[in-house]
Formats: C-alpha cells, structure tokens, sequence
C-alpha cells in the first residue's frame, strides 16, 4: 500500500474557515497513487447552497461531480470548503455549475470529469446543469447519476 504524503496540505488536521468567496476557496489536491488504474470518484453534495444574484434568496442544489482522476486527487476537506463558500455568492445556477467544473479540472487535469447540477425550482422552474471536460469515455464503468428529474408533489 502506497501512503501519500499530505505534508503540504493546509486545511487538515483542525479547524479551518469558511472562505469568504469561492474564488479565495483553497482547492488542495494530492497525487494518484494507483497510476494507470482508471476508475471513477464520485462526490455528491446534495445540500448545496448559494444566493440568487438578483434577490438574494438563496438556492439549494443536488451537485454530483464525477472524474477519472490524471496525477491527481481533490482532497475532500478542501472541496467541502471550496462548496461551503457558495453560500453566500451570489451567481446563477449555470455560472456556479460550470464554474466549479472548471475549478476542479484546472486543478487536476483528469482524464474526464462531469457535473451534474440539480437546482431545485426558483421562480416555479428547475434548472439543471450538465457540464463536462469531454465525451464520456467508454471503457471505463460510469454509473448515472440517478437524480430523477424534479417532480414537485405530482
């Protein structure tokens, strides 16, 4: 078993803020151990929060974000900062989905990376948001993302 060294990571091991904006959000990442295994990470946030940029309510989303890692992993403390700062930003659904898409493929550089943002209703419409680095590879086990589409009570 391969240990990976975590000396230059800066938010494990205590206590750390909430960043002020995502764009001052520390995204940390450490490096793939298993190079030449392609596999897929999933992380799913299904209490994602930000603020309309018009009235300032906030909106809540399901976020799934799914890559095939490169050299590289999100360390998942960072990542759980870097969302937690969107609470109180004020953008719309599609500038805060493909945003963080970037985010995390300029940082890590994957084979592929996705995410699926389902935004609950604002002004009686869902708005979901798809986004991706390229087609989906095909040899590769991709699972869906298994959201169904917003219902309301009917």
């Amino acid at each position: 078993m391969v240990t990976t060294d975590t000396s230059h990571l800066t938010q494990l091991g205590g206590p750390t803020a909430l960043p002020a904006s995502p764009e001052e959000a520390v995204l940390e990442r450490v490096p793939h151990t298993h190079a030449g295994e392609r596999y897929v990470v999933r992380f799913t946030a299904p209490e994602f929060t930000s603020l309309c940029p018009m009235t300032v309510q906030p909106d809540f989303g399901h976020l799934m974000i799914d890559y095939i890692p490169g050299t590289w992993l999100v360390e998942s403390k960072s990542l759980k900062l870097f969302l937690g700062a969107f609470r109180n930003h004020g953008a719309f659904h599609e500038d805060c989905s493909v945003y963080i898409g970037k985010r995390l493929a300029e940082l890590l550089n994957p084979e592929w990376l996705r995410i699926g943002a389902y935004w609950y209703p604002r002004g009686g419409i869902p708005i979901d948001v798809f986004w991706a680095t390229g087609p989906e590879p095909k040899d590769v086990w991709i699972p869906e993302q298994g959201v169904p589409p917003y219902r309301g009570r009917g």
